[in-house]
Protein backbone atom coordinates (compact mmCIF):
# COMPACT_ATOMS: atom_id res chain seq x y z
CA UNK A 1 0.00 0.00 0.00
CA UNK A 2 3.06 2.61 1.28
CA UNK A 3 4.78 1.52 -2.16
CA UNK A 4 1.40 1.91 -4.29
CA UNK A 5 1.02 5.24 -2.60
CA UNK A 6 4.31 6.55 -2.71
CA UNK A 7 4.07 5.79 -6.45
CA UNK A 8 0.94 8.03 -6.89
CA UNK A 9 2.27 10.65 -5.34
CA UNK A 10 5.29 11.01 -7.37
CA UNK A 11 7.34 13.64 -6.88
CA UNK A 12 6.62 16.95 -5.97
CA UNK A 13 4.08 19.06 -8.48
CA UNK A 14 6.04 22.09 -9.27
CA UNK A 15 5.45 25.61 -8.55
CA UNK A 16 4.55 27.54 -5.67
CA UNK A 17 4.56 25.60 -2.47
CA UNK A 18 2.88 27.11 0.70
CA UNK A 19 4.55 24.84 2.78
CA UNK A 20 7.81 26.63 1.65
CA UNK A 21 6.83 29.90 2.54
CA UNK A 22 5.83 28.85 6.40
CA UNK A 23 9.39 27.68 6.70
CA UNK A 24 10.66 30.60 5.85
CA UNK A 25 8.33 32.40 8.12
CA UNK A 26 9.29 29.85 10.83
CA UNK A 27 12.73 30.64 10.07
CA UNK A 28 12.87 33.99 10.43
CA UNK A 29 10.61 33.76 13.68
CA UNK A 30 12.29 31.84 15.66
CA UNK A 31 15.55 33.36 14.80
CA UNK A 32 14.03 36.90 15.43
CA UNK A 33 13.20 35.45 18.96
CA UNK A 34 16.57 34.05 19.71
CA UNK A 35 17.71 37.41 18.38
CA UNK A 36 15.50 39.51 21.49
CA UNK A 37 16.74 37.10 24.36
CA UNK A 38 20.20 37.55 23.38
CA UNK A 39 20.49 41.43 23.29
CA UNK A 40 17.99 41.42 26.35
CA UNK A 41 21.38 42.28 27.76
CA UNK A 42 22.51 45.93 29.48
CA UNK A 43 25.65 45.72 26.38
CA UNK A 44 23.16 45.11 23.60
CA UNK A 45 19.80 46.64 24.40
CA UNK A 46 18.83 49.80 22.41
CA UNK A 47 15.69 49.98 22.28
CA UNK A 48 14.86 46.82 20.64
CA UNK A 49 11.08 45.95 21.53
CA UNK A 50 12.35 42.43 23.25
CA UNK A 51 9.02 41.75 24.63
CA UNK A 52 7.61 41.94 21.34
CA UNK A 53 6.71 37.99 21.25
CA UNK A 54 5.82 38.00 24.93
CA UNK A 55 3.47 41.24 24.35
CA UNK A 56 2.24 39.35 21.05
CA UNK A 57 0.30 36.79 23.17
CA UNK A 58 -3.20 36.57 23.54
CA UNK A 59 -3.08 34.26 26.58
CA UNK A 60 -1.42 36.54 28.20
CA UNK A 61 -3.20 40.16 27.25
CA UNK A 62 -6.27 38.23 28.45
CA UNK A 63 -5.24 36.43 31.86
CA UNK A 64 -3.49 39.69 33.03
CA UNK A 65 -6.67 41.44 32.09
CA UNK A 66 -8.34 38.91 34.23
CA UNK A 67 -6.18 39.50 37.14
CA UNK A 68 -6.08 42.93 36.87
CA UNK A 69 -9.38 44.34 35.48
CA UNK A 70 -6.96 46.60 32.68
CA UNK A 71 -4.89 45.59 30.12
CA UNK A 72 -1.89 47.00 30.41
CA UNK A 73 -0.90 49.10 26.77
CA UNK A 74 1.70 46.87 25.31
CA UNK A 75 -0.54 43.83 25.47
CA UNK A 76 -3.11 45.51 23.10
CA UNK A 77 -0.44 43.91 20.39
CA UNK A 78 -1.53 40.90 21.14
CA UNK A 79 -4.95 41.72 18.81
CA UNK A 80 -2.60 41.42 16.02
CA UNK A 81 -2.10 37.83 16.05
CA UNK A 82 -6.07 37.27 17.83
CA UNK A 83 -7.84 39.00 14.70
CA UNK A 84 -6.34 36.75 12.57
CA UNK A 85 -6.90 33.81 14.01
CA UNK A 86 -10.94 34.46 13.60
CA UNK A 87 -10.02 34.52 9.56
CA UNK A 88 -7.12 31.90 9.59
CA UNK A 89 -7.53 29.56 12.26
CA UNK A 90 -4.65 28.66 14.62
CA UNK A 91 -1.72 29.78 12.43
CA UNK A 92 0.31 30.96 15.12
CA UNK A 93 1.10 27.39 16.11
CA UNK A 94 2.98 26.53 12.93
CA UNK A 95 3.76 30.03 10.98
CA UNK A 96 4.97 32.11 14.00
CA UNK A 97 6.08 30.13 17.51
CA UNK A 98 9.25 29.87 18.32
CA UNK A 99 8.48 26.93 20.66
CA UNK A 100 6.49 25.32 18.17
CA UNK A 101 9.42 25.78 15.45
CA UNK A 102 11.77 24.07 18.01
CA UNK A 103 9.14 20.67 19.09
CA UNK A 104 9.20 21.00 14.55
CA UNK A 105 12.77 20.42 14.62
CA UNK A 106 13.48 18.06 17.14
CA UNK A 107 11.05 15.93 15.87
CA UNK A 108 12.33 15.93 12.65
CA UNK A 109 16.08 15.52 13.15
CA UNK A 110 14.92 12.53 15.52
CA UNK A 111 11.46 11.37 15.09
CA UNK A 112 10.77 8.05 13.40
CA UNK A 113 11.14 8.09 10.13
CA UNK A 114 9.24 5.44 8.11
CA UNK A 115 6.06 6.46 7.00
CA UNK A 116 3.62 3.85 8.68
CA UNK A 117 4.85 5.26 12.26
CA UNK A 118 4.41 8.55 11.06
CA UNK A 119 0.95 8.55 10.00
CA UNK A 120 0.07 6.47 12.98
CA UNK A 121 1.36 8.91 15.38
CA UNK A 122 -0.13 11.66 13.55
CA UNK A 123 -3.83 10.55 14.51
CA UNK A 124 -5.98 12.51 16.50
CA UNK A 125 -5.81 11.34 20.70
CA UNK A 126 -7.90 11.99 23.25
CA UNK A 127 -4.90 13.46 24.95
CA UNK A 128 -5.34 16.60 23.16
CA UNK A 129 -7.80 17.37 25.09
CA UNK A 130 -5.84 18.08 28.02
CA UNK A 131 -4.52 21.13 26.86
CA UNK A 132 -7.85 23.05 27.81
CA UNK A 133 -8.16 21.56 31.03
CA UNK A 134 -5.10 23.63 32.26
CA UNK A 135 -6.45 26.54 30.31
CA UNK A 136 -9.62 26.38 32.09
CA UNK A 137 -7.85 25.89 35.34
CA UNK A 138 -5.24 28.77 34.49
CA UNK A 139 -8.13 31.02 33.28
CA UNK A 140 -10.17 30.54 36.61
CA UNK A 141 -7.42 30.96 38.93
CA UNK A 142 -6.71 34.42 36.93
CA UNK A 143 -10.38 35.73 37.92
CA UNK A 144 -9.62 35.26 41.10
CA UNK A 145 -6.68 37.16 41.18
CA UNK A 146 -3.89 34.40 40.75
CA UNK A 147 -1.81 34.94 37.15
CA UNK A 148 -0.32 31.22 36.52
CA UNK A 149 -0.61 30.90 33.00
CA UNK A 150 3.19 31.91 32.49
CA UNK A 151 3.92 28.53 33.69
CA UNK A 152 3.01 26.56 30.68
CA UNK A 153 2.72 29.39 28.07
CA UNK A 154 5.00 28.31 25.39
CA UNK A 155 6.36 32.11 25.12
CA UNK A 156 6.60 32.52 28.65
CA UNK A 157 8.35 28.83 29.20
CA UNK A 158 10.99 29.16 26.39
CA UNK A 159 11.85 32.54 27.40
CA UNK A 160 12.28 31.76 30.47
CA UNK A 161 14.34 28.40 29.94
CA UNK A 162 16.88 30.32 27.61
CA UNK A 163 17.21 33.12 30.32
CA UNK A 164 17.88 30.34 33.45
CA UNK A 165 18.91 27.72 31.81
CA UNK A 166 19.86 27.45 28.33
CA UNK A 167 22.22 30.58 27.74
CA UNK A 168 24.21 29.75 31.43
CA UNK A 169 24.79 26.24 29.72
CA UNK A 170 26.05 27.27 26.51
CA UNK A 171 28.28 30.53 28.51
CA UNK A 172 29.91 28.22 30.51
CA UNK A 173 30.67 26.26 26.93
CA UNK A 174 31.69 29.36 24.98
CA UNK A 175 32.89 31.64 27.54
CA UNK A 176 32.08 35.60 27.21
CA UNK A 177 29.78 34.99 24.95
CA UNK A 178 25.76 35.72 26.29
CA UNK A 179 27.61 37.60 29.67
CA UNK A 180 30.28 39.73 30.70
CA UNK A 181 30.92 37.04 33.48
CA UNK A 182 29.32 33.13 34.35
CA UNK A 183 25.62 33.83 35.10
CA UNK A 184 24.17 31.27 37.46
CA UNK A 185 20.44 30.59 38.23
CA UNK A 186 19.50 28.87 41.83
CA UNK A 187 16.71 26.18 40.76
CA UNK A 188 17.55 26.73 37.02
CA UNK A 189 17.91 22.72 36.93
CA UNK A 190 14.11 22.58 37.04
CA UNK A 191 13.59 24.97 34.60
CA UNK A 192 16.02 23.22 32.45
CA UNK A 193 14.17 19.52 32.65
CA UNK A 194 11.29 20.79 31.69
CA UNK A 195 12.50 22.38 28.77
CA UNK A 196 14.38 18.61 27.96
CA UNK A 197 11.30 16.77 28.78
CA UNK A 198 8.82 18.43 26.53
CA UNK A 199 11.69 18.48 24.03
CA UNK A 200 12.77 14.77 24.20
CA UNK A 201 8.64 13.70 24.28
CA UNK A 202 8.63 14.79 20.44
CA UNK A 203 10.74 11.56 19.42
CA UNK A 204 7.89 9.49 20.76
CA UNK A 205 4.43 12.13 20.38
CA UNK A 206 5.36 14.68 17.08
CA UNK A 207 4.58 18.06 18.26
CA UNK A 208 4.10 16.27 22.20
CA UNK A 209 3.76 20.06 24.29
CA UNK A 210 1.82 21.88 21.19
CA UNK A 211 -0.67 18.89 21.02
CA UNK A 212 -1.37 18.18 24.93
CA UNK A 213 0.19 20.55 27.05
CA UNK A 214 -0.07 24.00 25.23
CA UNK A 215 -2.50 26.29 26.89
CA UNK A 216 -2.21 29.14 24.94
CA UNK A 217 -2.72 26.86 21.59
CA UNK A 218 -6.27 25.97 23.69
CA UNK A 219 -6.78 29.14 23.68
CA UNK A 220 -5.98 29.85 19.68
CA UNK A 221 -7.92 26.77 19.00
CA UNK A 222 -11.22 27.87 21.06
CA UNK A 223 -10.82 31.19 18.90
CA UNK A 224 -10.04 29.42 15.67
CA UNK A 225 -13.67 27.41 15.85
CA UNK A 226 -15.22 30.76 14.34
CA UNK A 227 -12.73 31.26 11.90
CA UNK A 228 -13.49 32.00 8.04
CA UNK A 229 -11.36 29.87 6.23
CA UNK A 230 -10.38 26.22 6.95
CA UNK A 231 -9.15 22.99 5.50
CA UNK A 232 -11.79 21.37 3.26
CA UNK A 233 -11.60 17.63 2.25
CA UNK A 234 -13.89 16.59 -0.88
CA UNK A 235 -14.92 13.00 -0.08
CA UNK A 236 -15.99 12.50 -4.08
CA UNK A 237 -12.07 12.51 -4.66
CA UNK A 238 -10.65 11.47 -1.47
CA UNK A 239 -9.23 7.79 -1.75
CA UNK A 240 -8.35 7.53 1.53
CA UNK A 241 -5.12 6.61 2.02
CA UNK A 242 -3.93 8.90 4.88
CA UNK A 243 -1.14 10.25 3.09
CA UNK A 244 -2.37 13.15 4.69
CA UNK A 245 -1.33 11.87 7.88
CA UNK A 246 2.37 12.06 7.56
CA UNK A 247 3.40 15.07 8.22
CA UNK A 248 -0.04 16.61 10.09
CA UNK A 249 1.47 18.85 12.62
CA UNK A 250 -1.71 19.13 14.66
CA UNK A 251 -3.14 15.89 14.69
CA UNK A 252 -6.65 17.33 13.47
CA UNK A 253 -7.44 14.09 11.03
CA UNK A 254 -7.60 15.75 7.83
CA UNK A 255 -8.62 12.06 6.34
CA UNK A 256 -12.27 12.40 8.11
CA UNK A 257 -13.64 14.79 10.08
CA UNK A 258 -11.22 18.10 10.33
CA UNK A 259 -10.92 19.27 13.64
CA UNK A 260 -10.91 22.66 13.41
CA UNK A 261 -9.27 23.65 17.05
CA UNK A 262 -6.12 20.91 16.40
CA UNK A 263 -5.13 22.28 12.94
CA UNK A 264 -2.36 24.26 12.78
CA UNK A 265 -2.87 25.55 9.20
CA UNK A 266 0.80 24.50 8.16
CA UNK A 267 -0.92 23.48 4.97
CA UNK A 268 1.34 19.77 4.79
CA UNK A 269 -1.88 18.10 4.27
CA UNK A 270 -2.76 19.72 1.01
CA UNK A 271 0.32 19.27 -0.72
CA UNK A 272 1.06 15.74 0.68
CA UNK A 273 -2.55 15.08 -0.59
CA UNK A 274 -1.87 12.71 -4.10
CA UNK A 275 -5.59 13.64 -5.50
CA UNK A 276 -6.32 17.00 -4.38
CA UNK A 277 -9.06 16.28 -2.59
CA UNK A 278 -8.09 19.01 0.53
CA UNK A 279 -7.52 22.36 -0.41
CA UNK A 280 -7.96 25.88 1.76
CA UNK A 281 -11.40 27.62 1.10
CA UNK A 282 -13.17 30.34 2.62
CA UNK A 283 -16.63 29.34 4.68
CA UNK A 284 -16.46 26.05 3.12
CA UNK A 285 -19.06 23.11 3.97
CA UNK A 286 -18.90 22.50 8.03
CA UNK A 287 -20.47 19.34 7.45
CA UNK A 288 -16.79 17.60 6.93
CA UNK A 289 -15.39 18.86 10.26
CA UNK A 290 -15.66 19.34 14.19
CA UNK A 291 -15.18 22.74 15.20
CA UNK A 292 -15.73 22.20 18.98
CA UNK A 293 -12.69 21.63 20.99
CA UNK A 294 -12.16 17.73 21.97
CA UNK A 295 -13.08 18.46 25.63
CA UNK A 296 -16.55 17.66 27.30
CA UNK A 297 -18.65 19.99 29.35
CA UNK A 298 -17.94 17.67 32.49
CA UNK A 299 -13.72 17.82 31.60
CA UNK A 300 -14.43 21.82 31.28
CA UNK A 301 -16.52 21.92 35.11
CA UNK A 302 -13.56 19.59 36.70
CA UNK A 303 -11.08 21.74 35.17
CA UNK A 304 -12.87 24.56 36.85
CA UNK A 305 -13.57 23.48 39.95
CA UNK A 306 -9.58 22.67 40.16
CA UNK A 307 -8.45 26.00 38.80
CA UNK A 308 -10.97 27.74 41.76
CA UNK A 309 -9.29 25.12 44.40
CA UNK A 310 -6.13 25.34 43.31
CA UNK A 311 -6.17 29.63 43.79
CA UNK A 312 -7.83 29.24 47.49
CA UNK A 313 -5.08 26.35 48.74
CA UNK A 314 -1.89 28.60 46.79
CA UNK A 315 -3.38 31.57 48.76
CA UNK A 316 -3.93 30.50 52.01
CA UNK A 317 -0.83 28.82 51.84
CA UNK A 318 1.20 31.45 50.37
CA UNK A 319 3.72 34.46 51.29
CA UNK A 320 1.16 36.97 52.29
CA UNK A 321 1.98 40.70 53.67
CA UNK A 322 1.43 39.59 56.50
CA UNK A 323 3.58 36.36 56.56
CA UNK A 324 5.69 36.90 54.01
CA UNK A 325 9.13 35.44 53.84
CA UNK A 326 11.90 37.83 54.25
CA UNK A 327 13.93 36.03 51.64
CA UNK A 328 11.57 37.52 49.06
CA UNK A 329 12.78 40.82 48.01
CA UNK A 330 11.25 42.04 44.50
CA UNK A 331 13.21 44.35 42.10
CA UNK A 332 13.31 47.55 42.40
CA UNK A 333 10.06 49.21 40.91
CA UNK A 334 7.99 46.54 41.79
CA UNK A 335 4.64 46.53 42.49
CA UNK A 336 3.18 45.58 45.79
CA UNK A 337 3.11 41.56 46.23
CA UNK A 338 -0.48 40.95 45.58
CA UNK A 339 -0.49 43.04 42.77
CA UNK A 340 3.03 41.92 41.66
CA UNK A 341 1.67 38.32 41.09
CA UNK A 342 -1.55 39.51 39.45
CA UNK A 343 1.36 40.57 36.56
CA UNK A 344 3.87 38.51 36.84
CA UNK A 345 3.89 35.70 33.96
CA UNK A 346 7.36 34.31 34.85
CA UNK A 347 8.78 35.06 31.79
CA UNK A 348 12.42 35.87 33.32
CA UNK A 349 13.37 38.50 31.62
CA UNK A 350 14.06 40.24 34.11
CA UNK A 351 16.74 37.99 34.92
CA UNK A 352 18.02 38.01 31.75
CA UNK A 353 18.47 41.95 31.49
CA UNK A 354 19.58 41.57 35.21
CA UNK A 355 23.58 42.93 35.06
CA UNK A 356 25.02 41.98 38.22
CA UNK A 357 22.97 38.19 38.34
CA UNK A 358 21.15 39.13 41.46
CA UNK A 359 17.89 38.69 40.05
CA UNK A 360 16.81 34.59 40.38
CA UNK A 361 13.87 32.24 39.67
CA UNK A 362 12.47 31.72 42.79
CA UNK A 363 11.55 28.06 43.95
CA UNK A 364 8.96 28.43 46.72
CA UNK A 365 10.18 31.11 48.57
CA UNK A 366 7.20 32.89 47.21
CA UNK A 367 4.88 30.14 47.69
CA UNK A 368 3.18 28.03 45.17
CA UNK A 369 1.77 31.27 43.47
CA UNK A 370 5.28 33.07 43.34
CA UNK A 371 7.08 29.84 41.66
CA UNK A 372 9.66 31.31 38.85
CA UNK A 373 8.99 35.23 39.87
CA UNK A 374 12.30 36.95 39.88
CA UNK A 375 14.07 37.97 43.58
CA UNK A 376 17.01 38.96 44.49
CA UNK A 377 19.92 36.55 45.81
CA UNK A 378 22.77 38.66 46.96
CA UNK A 379 25.23 36.23 47.71
CA UNK A 380 25.20 35.68 43.73
CA UNK A 381 25.14 39.58 42.87
CA UNK A 382 23.36 42.97 44.13
CA UNK A 383 20.88 45.54 42.72
CA UNK A 384 23.64 48.17 40.76
CA UNK A 385 22.56 51.89 42.28
CA UNK A 386 22.16 53.15 38.55
CA UNK A 387 20.26 50.32 37.12
CA UNK A 388 16.32 50.03 35.98
CA UNK A 389 17.04 47.67 33.46
CA UNK A 390 14.22 45.02 35.33
CA UNK A 391 11.46 47.29 34.42
CA UNK A 392 12.92 48.49 31.01
CA UNK A 393 11.97 44.74 29.84
CA UNK A 394 8.95 43.71 31.98
CA UNK A 395 5.87 43.39 29.19
CA UNK A 396 3.32 43.58 32.02
CA UNK A 397 4.08 45.78 34.30
CA UNK A 398 4.96 44.21 37.32
CA UNK A 399 8.04 45.79 37.31
CA UNK A 400 7.12 49.61 37.01
CA UNK A 401 9.29 51.39 34.38
CA UNK A 402 11.18 54.10 36.75
CA UNK A 403 13.77 56.44 35.99
CA UNK A 404 17.74 56.26 37.94
CA UNK A 405 16.27 59.63 39.84
CA UNK A 406 13.07 57.62 41.34
CA UNK A 407 14.81 54.85 41.91
CA UNK A 408 17.61 56.84 44.00
CA UNK A 409 15.20 59.87 44.82
CA UNK A 410 16.96 62.44 43.41
CA UNK A 411 15.89 65.72 41.73
CA UNK A 412 11.72 66.03 42.02
CA UNK A 413 11.80 62.73 44.06
CA UNK A 414 13.84 63.64 46.99
CA UNK A 415 10.86 64.59 48.76
CA UNK A 416 9.90 60.95 48.34
CA UNK A 417 13.06 59.27 48.78
CA UNK A 418 15.23 56.56 46.99
CA UNK A 419 13.03 53.25 46.92
CA UNK A 420 14.07 50.72 48.81
CA UNK A 421 14.34 46.74 48.43
CA UNK A 422 14.76 46.04 52.26
CA UNK A 423 17.20 46.43 55.09
CA UNK A 424 20.46 45.16 56.09
CA UNK A 425 21.36 43.80 59.56
CA UNK A 426 24.48 42.53 61.00
CA UNK A 427 24.86 39.47 62.82
CA UNK A 428 27.45 40.57 65.71
CA UNK A 429 28.15 37.05 65.95
CA UNK A 430 29.56 36.65 62.69
CA UNK A 431 30.65 40.04 61.71
CA UNK A 432 34.65 40.60 61.87
CA UNK A 433 35.31 43.91 64.45
CA UNK A 434 32.28 42.75 66.44
CA UNK A 435 32.86 38.97 67.23
CA UNK A 436 36.58 38.26 65.81
CA UNK A 437 38.98 40.66 66.68
CA UNK A 438 39.89 41.49 63.37
CA UNK A 439 39.54 44.95 61.47
CA UNK A 440 37.15 45.18 59.07
CA UNK A 441 35.23 47.87 56.55
CA UNK A 442 34.81 46.66 53.57
CA UNK A 443 30.47 46.74 54.19
CA UNK A 444 30.96 50.78 54.96
CA UNK A 445 33.35 51.21 51.87
CA UNK A 446 31.00 49.62 49.55
CA UNK A 447 27.63 51.07 50.85
CA UNK A 448 26.18 53.22 47.72
CA UNK A 449 24.62 55.87 49.07
CA UNK A 450 25.16 59.12 50.20
CA UNK A 451 25.67 59.64 52.81
CA UNK A 452 26.14 56.09 53.88
CA UNK A 453 23.90 54.49 55.30
CA UNK A 454 26.80 52.26 57.14
CA UNK A 455 28.49 53.89 59.47
CA UNK A 456 31.15 52.84 62.32
CA UNK A 457 32.55 53.56 65.93
CA UNK A 458 35.77 53.16 66.93
CA UNK A 459 36.53 51.05 69.90
CA UNK A 460 39.78 49.67 71.44
CA UNK A 461 39.47 46.44 73.42
CA UNK A 462 41.54 44.02 74.70
CA UNK A 463 42.34 41.03 73.10
CA UNK A 464 42.87 37.12 74.26
CA UNK A 465 46.43 37.79 74.11
CA UNK A 466 46.58 40.76 76.53
CA UNK A 467 47.33 43.42 73.09
CA UNK A 468 45.06 46.12 72.86
CA UNK A 469 43.45 46.77 69.77
CA UNK A 470 41.30 49.43 67.67
CA UNK A 471 38.54 48.45 65.74
CA UNK A 472 35.71 50.31 63.85
CA UNK A 473 32.41 48.66 64.62
CA UNK A 474 29.88 48.92 61.89
CA UNK A 475 26.27 49.72 62.22
CA UNK A 476 22.99 50.28 59.85
CA UNK A 477 21.51 53.34 59.45
CA UNK A 478 17.79 51.97 58.42
CA UNK A 479 16.66 55.71 57.47
CA UNK A 480 19.30 55.48 54.57
CA UNK A 481 19.57 52.13 53.89
CA UNK A 482 18.16 50.98 50.31
CA UNK A 483 18.27 47.24 50.87
CA UNK A 484 20.80 47.09 47.43
CA UNK A 485 22.56 44.00 48.90
CA UNK A 486 26.66 44.87 48.08
CA UNK A 487 27.19 44.88 51.81
CA UNK A 488 25.75 41.44 52.20
CA UNK A 489 27.64 40.51 48.78
CA UNK A 490 31.41 42.19 49.43
CA UNK A 491 30.99 40.43 52.56
CA UNK A 492 34.44 38.43 53.07
CA UNK A 493 32.24 35.87 55.58
CA UNK A 494 30.80 34.51 52.51
CA UNK A 495 29.12 31.36 54.09
CA UNK A 496 26.72 32.95 55.47
CA UNK A 497 27.42 37.05 55.50
CA UNK A 498 28.10 38.69 58.68
CA UNK A 499 25.27 41.44 57.03
CA UNK A 500 22.24 40.52 55.47
CA UNK A 501 18.88 42.00 53.74
CA UNK A 502 15.55 41.18 54.29
CA UNK A 503 12.56 42.47 52.95
CA UNK A 504 11.42 44.34 55.80
CA UNK A 505 11.62 48.16 55.16
CA UNK A 506 10.81 48.02 51.28
CA UNK A 507 8.91 50.99 50.05
CA UNK A 508 6.43 49.20 47.98
CA UNK A 509 4.46 47.92 51.25
CA UNK A 510 3.25 49.93 53.95
CA UNK A 511 2.61 46.83 55.36
CA UNK A 512 6.03 45.60 55.01
CA UNK A 513 7.55 48.58 57.41
CA UNK A 514 10.27 47.93 59.68
CA UNK A 515 8.45 48.83 63.02
CA UNK A 516 4.88 47.46 63.77
CA UNK A 517 3.29 50.80 63.85
CA UNK A 518 5.08 52.15 60.97
CA UNK A 519 7.02 54.73 62.48
CA UNK A 520 10.02 56.40 61.69
CA UNK A 521 13.22 54.47 62.69
CA UNK A 522 15.60 57.15 63.49
CA UNK A 523 13.04 58.22 66.13
CA UNK A 524 13.89 54.91 67.62
CA UNK A 525 17.38 54.88 67.58
CA UNK A 526 17.38 58.45 68.88
CA UNK A 527 15.29 56.96 72.26
CA UNK A 528 17.75 54.12 72.44
CA UNK A 529 20.32 56.36 72.26
CA UNK A 530 18.76 58.45 74.90
CA UNK A 531 18.34 55.32 77.05
CA UNK A 532 21.73 54.41 76.71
Amino acid sequence: MIAWLKGLRGPKRPGFRITKVRLAAQTFFFLLFLFFVIITDLRYLKGYPVSLFLELDPLVGFATAATTGTIYKGLILCLLLLVPTLFLGRFFCNWICPYGTLHQLIGWLFGRKDEVTRIDSNRFRKLQGLKYVFLVMMIVMAFFGSLQIGLLDPICLFHRSMSTAVLPALNEIFPDTFYVKQAYHVGAWAIGFLLLFFVVMNVYVPRFFCRVVCPLGAFLGVASRFSLWRIERDPNTCIDCDACLANCQGACDPHTQLRKSECFVCMECIEDCPVDALSFQFMPNRKHEIAAPPVTGRRVAMASVLGAAGYAMARSAGASDKNFSKKVIRPPGSLKEDEFLERCIKCDQCIRACPTNVLQPTLMEAGLEGIWTPILNMKIGYCELNCTMCGQVCPTGAIQRISIEEKTGMGRHAERGPVKLGTAFYDRGRCLPWAMETPCVVCEEVCPTSPKSIFSREVTITKRDGNPITLRQPYVDPSRCIGCGICEHECPVKDHAAIRVTAIGETRSTERSLLMDGGDPTSVLELVKKKR
